[in-house]
């Protein structure tokens, strides 16, 4: 864990890649796009020619929609694709390589969406980018060939609101949770689970005045004093229990364990972010 995290200084939207792609999940996605280019074999109808001068010249045309005989690099030389009737594809390359690199994040995602669009011998790439998606915490995922935010603004709000004083234990616990969604080396979504759920059961000990109390314990104390609904407080209680159940997230892990998966996490997360700001405003109104 970076020394960054160990403080409590790791930002939301930079742990959580929101509206941003950073350098190594860049590098991470050229990677696999240039690894599927090179992996492109002829056709069998020799007329359309090799496979990656076929494409190239469709990324040309289609995406950039570019006159189909000429490629202007970006020192402004035109350079002619076209030569005794063959489309040279390394220029192409050339250019999308610059250009992938210093474009905006959303064209970016538009250049995989249309990659994946195109459906030729497309095989495991819609994988191996949400792998890296998800190993470097970006908010969105490929979806039927399409990039789709998985994670809100809204959640989003609900994480940054809920993070408050530093020296607040139920902050400290959050802020952990965070830290170990977001660490990309060793990802430990138990421990997040674990620490977000800890964030409730602080606020529910503060609020009640009972450092000892469970989460259900507390929460009969609050709905009685605070008119919380019953129906919210047995939904969370049962939230509750699940972090206690046989996959040993809040005990010993079991032989059996389940395994924990970033979307689990980030929801209980999420969750405990909002209740923690639900249970404020409730006790801050009455």
């Amino acid at each position: 864990m970076k020394f960054s995290q160990k403080i409590g200084k790791t930002k939301v939207r930079s742990a959580i890649q929101v509206e941003a792609i950073d350098e190594i999940l860049t590098n991470k996605l050229w990677n696999i796009l240039t690894q599927y280019y090179n992996s492109l074999s002829p056709y069998s109808n020799a007329n359309l020619g090799a496979a990656r001068t076929y494409f190239s010249q469709l990324v040309w045309t289609d995406f950039f929609h570019q006159r189909v005989d000429r490629v202007s690099n970006y020192g402004g030389t035109k350079i002619h694709l076209f030569e005794e009737g063959k489309f040279y594809f390394k220029p192409v390359y050339d250019y999308v390589e610059v250009w992938f690199f210093n474009c905006e994040w959303y064209e970016k995602f538009d250049f995989i969406e249309f990659i994946l669009e195109q459906a030729i011998q497309c095989s495991g790439l819609g994988e191996k980018i949400n792998i890296a998606l998800e190993n470097e915490m970006s908010a969105y995922r490929v979806v039927d060939d399409s990039i789709v935010q998985i994670t809100s603004e809204v959640e989003i709000a609900e994480i940054e609101n809920a993070l408050g004083n530093e020296n607040d234990p139920i902050n400290l616990h959050l802020t952990t949770a965070l830290e170990y969604l977001a660490n990309r080396d060793k990802p430990d979504y138990r421990n997040s689970i674990k620490e977000s759920i800890s964030a409730v059961e602080s606020i529910c000990q503060k609020i009640t005045g009972d450092d000892k109390a469970t989460v259900g314990k507390a929460l009969a104390k609050i709905e009685k004093q605070y008119s919380l609904h019953v129906s919210l407080k047995s939904s969370f209680s049962t939230l509750y229990g699940y972090t206690s159940d046989a996959s040993g997230i809040r005990h010993a892990l079991a032989d059996q364990a389940k395994e924990i998966s970033f979307e689990e996490a980030k929801f209980m997360l999420v969750v405990c972010c909002a209740f923690v700001n639900y249970l404020k405003n409730l006790t801050i109104k009455n």
